[in-house]
């Protein structure tokens, strides 16, 4: 049932509501608050799917009641009931996040309307936010050790700022699980995170990638084309495998660094555009630079922030609970049962030299779930996850 409150110092207009809500869908759970203050009470002990909230009342006018729900619980859509000398104030509540405004006495058709809108808007949010916890499940951090612990809280520190951050570790281990990690906890979260896996992509096509090109640019330029920094503006944008990129695209990053503006591969108009920079790299940068393939000047912007993520070798108290983890996850993909892991096994795997992080270790225990017995045994991982 949708739970709907009615703050209303009028209790006439309070009924009207009530018996107008009640009888067009016995769906409605219809609650009343008398003024601001008893509403505000009300929203701070339970949930609502929608709030109709007056705007002048006593003891705490409909625009601190807008104010102080959306500090505390902004997903509530929260509409205005205005008279007819409020609606100046009325259409200022919406740029404070009111999601629209009923005059008095309200027509029904437009109350009913707005109330079947605002309500569809409060599913979607539940639904995105059911679906982005989906989409961080696959971005988890599994581990509980010092090293993994230790980045886990840069990650909470550094997501809250603007700080453009460097990532680096061996193949395998995870740096762009850190990446989603700190967009997801920003403040951009709501806008998109691009990645672009530098060297995956020719270097006579990574500028066209990056910023885009307009017809004619080049022989296959049929037409004006967006790139990867314009589709990130208002959000992050994952320069994986940084170290692989073309000096000239590195000098056009570092333009797009220092400027907030990209200019597309054949146009001569600036773009201005809002994204922040993660990248990430299995070199060692400082040698690309002296051996003269990576610029300096572009070395220091990016790394504002270093966050090195440990080889599994370096942190292999979290293997058991990697294997766990895996094992749950190839099960549900594979609708099987969840196959269990013997002590031994598990303690024989992690005197296993990862080479190839965690990546190969998820690799192995695929290949022991469908190769081995009911219970994964020491015999199994020597039989199927030799080197």
């Amino acid at each position: 049932m949708s739970k709907i409150l009615i703050i209303e110092d009028e209790a006439a207009i309070r009924r009207v509501l009530t018996k107008i809500l009640s009888e067009e869908n016995d769906t409605y759970q219809v609650e009343e608050a008398e003024d601001g203050a008893a509403g505000f009470e009300k929203i701070k002990n339970n949930d609502y799917d929608l709030v109709l909230c007056d705007i002048k009342m006593p003891k705490m006018d409909g625009v601190e009641v807008l104010e102080a729900v959306k500090k505390i619980k902004p997903e509530i859509p929260m509409v205005m009931i205005s008279g007819h000398g409020d609606m100046e104030t009325a259409i200022n509540t919406m740029r404070l996040g009111a999601f629209d405004y009923i005059s008095k006495p309200p027509d029904l058709n437009r109350l009913l309307n707005t109330v079947r809108n605002a309500l569809d808007k409060k599913q979607l949010v539940v639904e995105n936010k059911i679906l982005k916890k989906k989409v961080s499940k696959n971005y988890e951090m599994i581990g509980e050790s010092e090293a993994i612990n230790h980045i886990k809280v840069m990650i909470d520190k550094v997501s809250q700022t603007e700080a453009r951050v460097l990532i680096t570790g061996p193949n395998g281990t995870g740096k762009e699980l850190v990446a989603h990690q700190l967009h997801e906890k920003s403040a951009r979260a709501n806008f998109p995170l691009i990645e672009v896996n530098c060297a995956a992509i020719p270097s006579e096509l990574i500028e066209s990638e990056l910023f885009g090109h307009v017809k004619g640019a080049f022989t296959s330029a049929v037409k004006d084309r967006a790139g990867k920094f314009e589709a990130a503006d208002k959000g992050t944008i994952f320069l994986d495998e940084i170290g692989d990129m073309s000096l000239s695209a590195q000098a056009k990053v570092l333009r797009a660094l220092q400027e907030s503006m990209i200019t597309r591969v054949g146009a001569d108009k600036d773009i201005k555009v809002d994204v922040r920079v993660v990248a990430a790299t299995n070199k060692d940068l400082k040698v690309e630079i002296a051996e003269g393939r990576f610029r300096e000047d572009l070395y220091h912007r990016l790394a504002v922030i270093l966050i090195k993520v440990p080889a599994l070798n370096e942190r292999r108290d979290d293997i058991p609970m990697l294997i766990s983890h895996f094992a749950d996850k190839i099960a549900s993909e594979q609708g099987n049962a969840v196959k269990k892991f013997s002590a031994a096994a598990i303690n024989l795997l992690k005197e296993y030299d990862w080479t190839g992080n965690i990546r190969e270790l998820r690799n192995v225990v695929e290949r022991l779930i469908i190769l081995g017995g009911n219970e994964i045994s020491e015999n199994d991982v020597k039989l199927f996850a030799s080197k």
